[in-house]
C-alpha cells in the first residue's frame, strides 16, 4: 500500500463524559433496593448525589434542564449508561419488574417510584407496627438493634410519615425494658432534654 493510499487516523472524539468511566456503579451506591426491605429513600438520595456528581441529573429528573454542549448522541449514550446504573443497583426481583425495553432512565426512573410510593397507607400502617414492637430481645447486639430502628425510621418517612427525633430516642429506649440495659435505659428517660439518637446509641455501645 503506498503512502497516498493509506487512510488518515479518525479524529479524536470530543465528546468524552466522566460518566463513561464509571466501571463499578456498586463502589458508588453499595446499598441494593429490595422491595421487601423498602429502603428506597436511602437509595434514591445516593443515586441522586452520584447523578448530581457526574452531571446526568437531568435523566432522572425532570426539573434539571437538559445539557446543552452535548450531542443527541451522547446524550443517549449517557441515557443509557444511567440505566445501567439503575438496573445494576437493585435486586433481581425488582429488575424483572421495571426492565422494559426501549425505555429511557427516566422511564425507569418513574416506574420504581411509582412502585415505591403505591399503596403508602397500607405500608405505613405495616411499617408503624414493626417500629413500635421492636425490642432488643430480637436482636444479637444492640447495634443491630439500633440499626432497624433507623431502617424503619427512614421507610416511614419514605411513606410520608416521618418520625421524629424525639420518637425515635423513646423507641429505642422502651426496646430496652426486662435487659441488661434497664439501669441506664432508665437514666437516659431521666435526662432533660433527651439525648439524640446517636448519642444514646453511642452510650449504649460503651455499656
Amino acid at each position: 500500500m503506498t503512502k497516498d493510499s493509506e487512510q488518515p487516523p479518525p479524529p479524536p472524539s470530543n465528546e468524552f463524559h466522566p460518566t463513561l468511566g464509571v466501571n463499578n456503579i456498586k463502589n458508588a451506591i453499595p446499598l441494593l433496593l429490595d422491595q421487601e426491605k423498602v429502603q428506597y429513600s436511602n437509595w434514591v438520595e445516593l443515586f441522586e448525589c452520584h447523578a448530581h456528581a457526574f452531571n446526568v441529573l437531568d435523566h432522572i429528573d425532570p426539573k434539571t434542564p437538559k445539557p446543552t454542549d452535548i450531542s443527541d448522541a451522547l446524550w443517549k449514550r449517557l441515557d443509557s449508561v444511567v440505566k445501567n446504573w439503575i438496573y445494576g443497583t437493585i435486586s433481581s426481583d425488582l429488575l424483572e419488574t421495571i426492565l422494559c425495553r426501549g425505555a429511557t432512565a427516566q422511564d425507569i426512573w418513574d416506574k420504581l417510584k411509582a412502585l415505591f410510593q403505591d399503596n403508602k397507607n397500607t405500608r405505613a400502617v405495616y411499617l408503624e407496627n414493626q417500629f413500635n414492637s421492636l425490642h432488643l430481645s430480637n436482636f444479637p447486639d444492640i447495634s443491630s438493634y439500633c440499626r432497624q430502628l433507623k431502617t424503619l425510621k427512614d421507610q416511614l418517612a419514605n411513606v410520608d410519615q416521618p418520625v421524629s427525633e424525639l420518637k425515635l430516642v423513646i423507641r429505642l429506649v422502651s426496646g430496652l425494658v426486662n435487659t441488661d440495659f434497664d439501669t441506664v435505659a432508665a437514666m437516659i428517660q431521666q435526662t432533660e432534654p433527651l439525648p439524640t439518637f446517636e448519642t444514646t446509641r453511642s452510650r449504649l455501645l460503651l455499656e
